[in-house]
């Protein structure tokens, strides 16, 4: 079968990046969702609107935290179970964990509507911000279960050897975001709701073609009578926990942030934040595309039992995102000023917050690429809990020991400092890690 062939070939970084490139254009296109609202939030209404969408990201990080666990804990042990020779069983677990993720949509929008008001009626805002936050986040919690859907989609395409489906349905849905943020707020004046919806049809994309997609038989993975395997949902939220403790931990320490920023600069430092997390993300989706590029084959050669497939395809992944994080620390220090320039004029305070702290935290790239790797990878061969470890250290114990720490020292460039550091603490138990672990593995 085709899929074999794939997973039969030589491990040489010319048929790894033939697997990961479409996985590292799709996740730069879908950083790009968020990026497109806040460029034209930021010019066509303004830098408080811009405040707003990143005042939402804690909620929005919590209701895809479990689907994010769900995904890439499910891929490891439905191509664990491909590596294996169990098809049948896997498109069973595949199919039930589909569900698993409609319903858990269905229960976070819920929450998510009973719980907005509360939430941005105790956080201090003027009422025009708080206006715009709860516009944003009413029209973008309409989209739940398709936005959980994407997530799934995604990671279960790449696994199919449908990679450049992927990419397509990425760039397709970006192209449309930005079409539909022109449209809704510089043609029908929609307003912050309209770059909601505009983001969550762009999303939606992907959802779709994934029902049409895992609805043919022909298909690696597709849809059949799914079975209640309840270790099966035990296994894949181990694996995942890591990446749900991301996503969570996330959206705790981005209010940390607002709150930090609140008290040492006001709102216009929460538009600054917004602007460097743009360009963050930007960077950590190569990273991120990569490591969900190769993940499936890690997963599959350990299933196989093929050590030396899986030290090479260890290797040699080192060695990209080394040279990955170079080029964008390079390219981050010499492109501060015209990115910042993108989302504020010069003359707005929120540009020279932003080119200030655009140039520190960009430290943080020469250690962020092997954080994510790490535990994604520990991800993939199956290891929930060590990925859990390190992805929750990184994520939040380090980021909160910076950042109560940094600001009371240093006052705002305390704020900008905290990552770089938090990632450099965590780059020390990712090797840690890595070492203690390498003769069990075998990488």
């Amino acid at each position: 079968m085709d899929h074999q062939n794939a997973y039969s070939k030589p491990v040489t970084l010319k048929n790894i990046l033939r697997f990961a490139i479409p996985t590292i254009a799709m996740s730069v296109f879908m950083s790009f969702y968020t990026m497109v609202d806040g460029l034209f939030v930021s010019n066509l209404i303004g830098t408080g609107a811009l405040s707003a969408i990143n005042l939402t990201a804690p909620v929005i990080q919590l209701v895809t935290a479990i689907s994010t666990m769900l995904a890439t804990g499910g891929s490891a042990v439905i191509m664990k179970k491909m590596g294996e020779h169990k098809p049948e069983e896997a498109r069973e677990d595949f199919t039930f964990l589909i569900l698993v993720n409609v319903a858990v949509g269905l229960a976070m929008t819920i929450l998510g509507y009973t719980l907005m008001g509360m939430i941005f009626g105790n956080m201090g805002l003027t009422p025009e911000v708080a206006s715009y936050c709860t516009s944003y986040l009413g029209r973008y919690l309409l989209f739940t279960v398709p936005i959980l859907l994407m997530n799934n989609f995604t990671l279960y395409m790449i696994a199919s050897e449908k990679a450049n489906l992927s990419f397509f349905c990425s760039v397709a849905g970006g192209v449309l975001n930005i079409v539909l943020d022109y449209v809704f707020i510089g043609i029908l004046d929609m307003g912050i709701g309209g770059a909601a919806i505009a983001t969550g049809l762009g999303y939606s994309v992907t959802a779709v073609t994934g029902l049409f997609v895992f609805g043919r038989k022909q298909s690696l993975l597709h849809f059949t009578r799914p079975v209640f395997h309840l270790k099966v949902l035990a296994d894949a939220a181990t694996n995942g926990c890591s990446e749900m403790a991301t996503a969570l931990v996330t959206g705790i320490i981005t209010m940390m942030f607002n709150w930090t920023m609140l008290r040492y600069v006001g709102e216009d430092g929460i538009a600054a934040v917004t602007i460097i997390m743009y360009v963050l993300m930007f960077a950590s989706s190569l990273y991120t595309g990569y490591s969900y590029g190769v993940a499936p084959m890690l997963s599959y050669y350990y299933g196989e039992q093929n050590h030396e497939k899986l030290q090479r395809l260890v290797g040699t992944s080192l060695k990209v995102i080394a040279v990955i994080s170079l080029v964008t620390v390079a390219v981050s220090f010499v492109a501060t000023k015209p990115l910042v320039s993108i989302f504020a004029r010069p003359d707005n305070p929120v540009y020279g917050l932003a080119v200030t702290g655009n140039r520190i935290c960009t430290l943080a790239l020469f250690f962020i690429g092997f954080n994510i790797f790490a535990s994604g990878m520990f991800t993939a061969l199956s290891n929930g809990i060590v990925s859990a470890v390190l992805a929750f250290s990184r994520s939040f114990v380090f980021m909160l020991i910076t950042m109560l720490v940094l600001p009371a020292l240093l006052g705002i460039n305390g704020i900008w400092l905290a990552t770089p550091v938090a990632e450099l603490m965590a780059l020390i138990l990712s090797v840690a890690m890595f070492l203690k672990y390498r003769k069990r593995y075998h990488y």
